[in-house]
Order: C-alpha cells, then structure tokens, then sequence
C-alpha cells in the first residue's frame, strides 16, 4: 500500500488551514450571512455617539467649574486707599473653604511678597468664614495685589486677586495666571472623569439591581455580566483618574503633577481625597458582591436557597450602593450650605432612584436587543420599579431645586437654575417616552417560540446548514486521520461539537427572530432606545449642574458684595455745623464741602461764620474722619488757612464708602474749644 500525504485538518475557528486551503468550517454558514445583532450594534453606537456629542458641546462650554464658595467681603476693600498699612488682610467668605500655605499672598508693586508666608488664620465666627494673613511691618505706599486660592466645601477649587493701595495708588508689576484654578485641559478631563464615573455607577447599581429584582435569570445571561461588570470598571477607572488628577485640577493645572506624591498625599487630607479613597475601598466590596450574583446566585436552583441569597444580595448590595452614593453626598453639594444633615441622606436616596432608573433602563434596552429570553413579567416588574424611582426622584427634587436655587430669580437669573430649568424639561420629556413604553409593556406578551409555515426561511436555513455540516463531517471521516497518529474517532467528537454550536446558534437565532417579529416587542425596544437616549443627555446636565455654583449661594454672594461696594452717596457732600465753645465771642457755625465725595483723594474746605453771619478767625481747627463699621480711623486732617475764616486740604484720602464721622475741633481762645461731629454718607 502506497502511502499518502495526510490531508489538512479542518480549522475551527474558519480559518485557512496550513497548506492555505479554506477548511469547510471557513464557509460562512446561513447564520454567519445575516448578523442576528446589528440591531444592538447599532443601537450601542448611537448611544456612544450621543454621549460623546452632548459631553463635548457641555463640557466645552462649560469651562472651569464656577466658585462654590464665594468671597463676599474684604478687609482693606478691593480698590480702597488707606492712609497706613494695616496690620493684616482679611477675606471673607460665603461658605466654609480649605487653605494652606500660600493660600492668600499679598505681593507689592514689585511683586515681591508683602505677607509674613504662614499659614492664614481662621477668624470665622459662627457662620462668618473669615481668614487672614499678617503683613510685614513698615510697607511702602503703592498698590498691593492679594491673590488667593483655596478648596471650597464642596470640593470644587476657587480663586480670585484684587488690590488695595497705602497712601496713593500706583504702578504695579504684578502678573496673575489668565486662567481660572480647575480649567484648561485638567479641568475638561476631570470633568469627563466626574460623567463617566457617574454613568459607571449607574450602569452598576442599575444593573445589578434589575437582575437582582426584575429578571432573576438574567444572572445567567452574558450581556447583563458584561454590562455591569463594565459599569464596575468604568466607576473604578474614572475614580482612580479623579484622585490622580485632583491635585492638578485644585493646583497647578499641570498633567506632570497628577503623580506628584507631595501633592496627592495633601489630597487623600482633604474630604474629596477621602471620599475617592473610601469609594475604591466600597468599590472592592461590589466586586465581591459581584462575584457572588454571576456565580453562586446564578448557579443556584433550589428555590428556597435562592429567595435567601436574594435576600442577603439585596441587603449587602444596597449597604455597598449606598455607600458608594454617600462618596457624593458627603464632599459635594450636599455636604454644604443650609440643612447639611437632611441634605446628605436625601442626595443618596436621589442618586439610588436615579442608577435604579436609569441604569434599569439601560439594562431592559440590552435585554431586549441581545437575549431572546427576557419575559413580559420582567419588563413590567422594571415598570413598577422605574414608577417608584420617579416618585422618589419628584420628592428628592424638589427639596434639593429649593435648597439649591431658594428663589424665583435664582431660577431664572443664575447659570444653576437655567441648567435646572433644561434638566427638568428633560426628566419631562422622558416620562412622556417612558409613558409609551409602558403601554408596550401592557401589551407584551410571552407567545410560545416556534417555527410555523410563516418561519419556513428560518427552518430552511437550518435545513441546509445541517446537511452542510454533515456532509463536512463524512468528508473528514472518509479522509482518515487530520494528522498523522491521529484517527477519525479524534476528529468525531470536535465534529460533534462543532455541530452542537452551529444547531445551538440556529435555536438562538431563530427565537430572536420571532421575538423580533413581535410588534409590541419592537415598540418596546424602539421606546426604550428613546429613553436611553433621552438619559444620555440628563447626565450630562446633571454632572454639569454638579460642577455649577448653586444660584442661592450665588446670589447671596453678588449680594454681599453689592452692599459693601455699593456708593452710600454721589456728588460732593455739604455739611453745616454749629459750635459753642461757651466763651465770649465762641457761637458760630462751620460748613465743610467735600468733592467730589467718594472713596480717594478728596478736596476738603472748611469756612467758620460767627454768630453775626460773617467770616470768622479761629487760632485752632483740627478735622478727623472715622469709619466705626470698619474700625477706621480717626484718620486726621490738617487744613491750610487761604483766608479769613477758610481753610482747605488736598487730597484727602478717603479709603472706602460708608458711614464716615465728622469730627471738628474749634478754639477759640486758650482755654475755649468744643468738639461736633456729623455722620454723612460717602461713596
């Protein structure tokens, strides 16, 4: 008997065998011809899509995140003129903020340091936050610029300068960066970090609690592994981005620094370092909890063991949820400003009923487009449980919009309530989508899957498909072995196999075929895509309505700094003031101008007519200027004699508007003199 070469084994995967011939396996199969999933396909792209389209156009106009905390006063004020250097500077603030070294500077002309370099001091009392920093003694007039930049409560960085003068204004070499803290190209990526992480958490908490308590099989199914355990990896990804990007996003603004170990040390001090930290550590409970829903629960058939781990599932897993939401509550918004303490609890109750909803959402859509299996009493077990997010949602809401915004104004007048006004307007349109699904879920029905006359195409598709894969494997058969030492009851069991797969794919494929057929089903998954849609774009609103200054603290803030900026009084100020020194000839009055009557230098003159309305000589006249408010003063004035009965000064220096007192001293003998004074308004 001759010997043969050995012929090429047959590829598995359809592959070109050695000798470069296609194996019968590489023939596309009816299956392979028609892909069974290029709706989900397309419908995950036009999510992505969406996603990447809405966090571009928000997030690019977004810019920096707006000042939470917002500086409401100052103490010399900004633009003030002030005879002598005082002693300190101090800024007040609208909320409570973190500083350190370097937090406030003081720098003159030159853009030399002014201030002593410690750390400021705290100077808060009750709810007045107020910090200071001491000035180095004997400064020289000019303009010094203050510049300061600190973390506000609720995590978001702020920074702000402004300049007072001693003695006169002058020039200044002072350059500040043009670039506000927590903007650029750190401050766009912190803020894709702070959306994806958001979208991870509900991917992950949304999913695994429609698993857990809508579809229980789903445990089973591939696509709902998948999709939670990339929402688990996306919030760990995005988590662990943040905290390296956190000190050049509140600092320096600087890539190179994110693995700074100075810098991200002084972050895991601050409260949002904390509640990154504290989430990765939840976060390595969830991958446990995890393990055990795709593992133990899944595999589980008795039903009484299952209702039991179901109970610990939903226990231990809303603790971890919860937890994870808290990271939020506890170092952003709600850990500040009024009623802190019922804030917090209801934030997290709003970011569950959100991820429930929302993520539940995302979840029915994957269902629908990539398992054949999902029932009617799933999907209106979701419908309930979106019915009950809402309620929530609705409650939470509206207590956050009224601590947030507080007023009419707020809501219409700041960037906060406007982007409120478009998330609400959204939460509206996706009940109104949400109400359509609804109506296909109540006409859902569960029909037996089968193959009639009309899915005569299917059957003969697994008709040819079959006799094709039989007529492969009599081939190989009838070829002897695929190697040498090998014989064909080697190759029988990966024919078999193989023939498994492609009649397992057909089944697959055939189900989801006559599910596709379904016309409630399809709406249903038209409705929700919409939905999904829809929520792509709420999320986007939401991070960045968490990255906006609230219009309540907005507003109180301009309005601070209104009343202490504000001009008491405009024009020249006029005065008339009678005096008796109580000797003889001692009646009289005095009128004093002041031009032009606003903070700077001012022309002062001063007449004294005596009791018989003429022009009258004093030998002594002493004017002294005193702001009580801001314990300024007596800042003395030393008028000229021009002639009989008038005096003048120039360039008085008046620091800042307010409530100014008037003090002048007449004598008019050696032993006879008398002290008026006169409040007046000065702008």
């Amino acid at each position: 008997m001759t010997a043969t070469a050995p012929r090429p084994r047959p590829s598995r995967t359809g592959q070109p065998s050695r000798t470069g011939r296609p194996s019968p396996a590489g023939r596309p199969s009816p299956i392979r011809g028609r892909s069974p999933i290029r709706g989900p396909f397309a419908a995950v792209a036009l999510l992505a899509a969406l996603f990447s389209l809405v966090s571009g156009l928000l997030l690019a106009g977004a810019g920096p995140a707006a000042a939470h905390a917002a500086l409401t006063g100052s103490d010399p004020q900004d633009g003030a003129v002030v005879a002598t250097a005082p002693k300190e500077v101090t800024l007040t603030f609208s909320e409570a903020i973190a500083v350190g070294d370097g937090s406030i500077r003081v720098l003159d002309p030159s853009s030399k340091r002014a201030d002593t370099g410690v750390e400021p001091k705290d100077l808060s009392d009750g709810s007045t936050v107020r910090y200071g920093v001491e000035l180095l003694p004997g400064l020289p007039d000019g303009t010094y610029t203050v510049a300061w930049q600190a973390i506000s409560a609720d995590s978001h960085p702020i920074s702000g300068a402004f300049t007072f003068s001693i003695g006169a204004p002058s020039e200044t070499t002072v350059a500040l960066p043009s670039e506000e803290v927590g903007g650029g190209a750190v401050g766009t990526v912190y803020g894709i970090a702070r959306y994806i992480a958001y979208a991870g958490f509900i991917l992950l908490v949304g999913g695994a609690a429609f698993v857990l308590g809508c579809w229980p099989r789903g445990a089973t199914a591939r696509p709902m592994q998948r999709l939670v355990v990339r929402g688990w990896i996306t919030l760990t990804a995005a988590t662990l981005a943040m905290l390296l990007l956190r000190n050049p996003y509140t600092g320096s603004g600087k890539f190179a620094d994110a693995f700074d170990l100075d810098g991200l040390q002084a972050v895991l001090d601050t409260k949002p370092g904390a509640a990154l930290v504290s989430r990765l550590l939840l976060l390595g409970a969830a991958a446990l909890f995890i393990a055990v829903l795709f593992g133990t629960y899944a595999r589980r058939e008795d039903a009484v063991e299952k209702r039991d781990l179901t109970f610990g599932l939903a226990v231990g897993g809303g603790v971890v949820a919860a937890g994870i939401a808290a990271t939020w509550a506890m170092s952003e918004h709600a850990s500040t400003g009024i009623q802190a303490g019922i804030a917090m609890p209801v934030d997290v109750l709003h970011l569950l009923a959100v991820a429930a909803w929302l993520g539940g959402l995302v979840s029915l859509l994957v269902a629908l487009y990539r398992t054949p299996d999902i029932g009617s009493e799933a999907v209106r077990r979701f419908s309930r449980v979106a019915f009950g997010s809402v309620l929530v949602l609705a409650a939470t809401g509206i207590y956050q919009s009224w601590r947030q915004v507080g007023s009419w104004s707020a809501l219409t007048g700041t960037r906060y309530g406007q982007l409120l006004i478009v998330k609400v307007a959204l939460i509206v349109l996706l009940l109104a989508v949400a109400w359509f699904s609804r109506r296909w879920t109540g006409r859902l029905t569960d029909a037996p899957v089968s193959v009639g006359a009309s899915e005569a195409s299917v059957a003969s598709e697994a008709s040819a498909s079959s006799v094709t894969s039989q007529a492969s494997g009599a081939s190989v058969a009838s070829e002897g072995a695929a190697e040498p030492g090998e014989t064909a009851d080697d190759v029988a069991p990966e024919r078999a196999a193989q023939l498994a797969r492609q009649r397992a794919a057909l089944t697959a494929t055939k189900k989801k075929r006559i599910r596709d057929a379904d016309a409630e089903r399809s709406g249903l998954r038209r409705s929700v895509l919409a939905e999904a849609a829809i929520a792509v774009v709420l999320l986007a609103v939401t991070t960045l309505l968490t990255s906006t200054e609230p219009g309540r603290t907005e507003e109180e803030a301009k309005g601070a700094s209104a009343a202490a900026t504000a001009p008491a009084a405009s024009g020249p100020v006029n005065l008339s003031m009678p005096f008796d020194t109580g000797g003889q000839n001692g009646k009289g009055t005095v009128r004093i101008d002041i031009d032009p009557g606003r903070s700077g230098a001012n022309e002062l003159h001063v007449w004294i007519d005596g009791s018989d309305g003429k022009p009258m000589d004093v030998p002594e006249l002493k004017v002294a200027l005193t702001l009580e408010a801001q314990e300024i003063g007596p800042l003395p004035v030393a008028p000229d004699r021009l002639a009989e009965g008038h005096w003048s000064a120039s360039n008085v220096q008046i620091p800042m508007a307010g409530e100014w007192k008037v003090d002048v001293t007449v004598r008019t003998s050696d032993i006879d003199q008398v002290t008026i004074d006169k409040t007046v308004k000065i702008g």
